[in-house]
Protein backbone atom coordinates (compact mmCIF):
# COMPACT_ATOMS: atom_id res chain seq x y z
CA UNK A 1 0.00 0.00 0.00
CA UNK A 2 1.23 3.55 -1.06
CA UNK A 3 1.84 5.98 1.79
CA UNK A 4 0.01 9.42 1.26
CA UNK A 5 2.48 12.27 1.55
CA UNK A 6 0.20 15.42 2.35
CA UNK A 7 3.16 18.19 1.80
CA UNK A 8 4.50 16.26 -1.16
CA UNK A 9 0.65 16.39 -2.59
CA UNK A 10 0.32 20.03 -1.74
CA UNK A 11 3.72 20.83 -3.64
CA UNK A 12 2.04 19.48 -6.62
CA UNK A 13 -0.95 21.01 -6.59
CA UNK A 14 1.65 24.27 -6.13
CA UNK A 15 3.45 23.57 -9.47
CA UNK A 16 -0.09 22.66 -10.96
CA UNK A 17 -1.60 26.08 -10.39
CA UNK A 18 1.71 27.34 -11.86
CA UNK A 19 1.02 24.94 -15.11
CA UNK A 20 -2.98 25.85 -15.71
CA UNK A 21 -1.92 29.39 -14.69
CA UNK A 22 0.69 29.49 -17.70
CA UNK A 23 -0.62 31.42 -20.84
CA UNK A 24 1.76 28.59 -22.48
CA UNK A 25 -0.08 25.44 -21.28
CA UNK A 26 -2.64 23.75 -23.61
CA UNK A 27 -6.07 23.05 -23.46
CA UNK A 28 -5.48 19.26 -23.53
CA UNK A 29 -2.54 20.04 -20.70
CA UNK A 30 -5.00 22.15 -18.38
CA UNK A 31 -7.89 19.09 -18.44
CA UNK A 32 -5.27 16.66 -17.25
CA UNK A 33 -3.86 18.97 -14.89
CA UNK A 34 -7.58 19.18 -13.80
CA UNK A 35 -8.13 15.79 -13.23
CA UNK A 36 -4.94 15.06 -11.06
CA UNK A 37 -5.47 18.39 -8.46
CA UNK A 38 -8.90 16.78 -8.23
CA UNK A 39 -7.48 13.32 -7.46
CA UNK A 40 -4.82 15.37 -5.06
CA UNK A 41 -7.41 17.28 -3.41
CA UNK A 42 -9.68 14.16 -2.66
CA UNK A 43 -6.82 12.22 -1.17
CA UNK A 44 -6.19 15.81 1.21
CA UNK A 45 -9.57 15.75 2.11
CA UNK A 46 -9.86 12.66 3.29
CA UNK A 47 -5.54 12.55 4.96
CA UNK A 48 -7.34 15.62 6.76
CA UNK A 49 -10.53 13.81 7.96
CA UNK A 50 -8.52 11.02 9.37
CA UNK A 51 -6.00 13.28 11.49
CA UNK A 52 -8.90 15.24 12.47
CA UNK A 53 -10.76 11.73 13.31
CA UNK A 54 -7.65 10.75 15.24
CA UNK A 55 -7.10 13.89 17.17
CA UNK A 56 -11.24 14.25 18.52
CA UNK A 57 -10.09 10.31 19.62
CA UNK A 58 -7.55 11.23 21.57
CA UNK A 59 -9.07 14.42 23.24
CA UNK A 60 -11.96 12.06 24.80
Amino acid sequence: METFDYKEAVARLEKIAEKVEDPATGIEDIDKYVKESNDLIEKCRAYLRTVREKIDTSFK
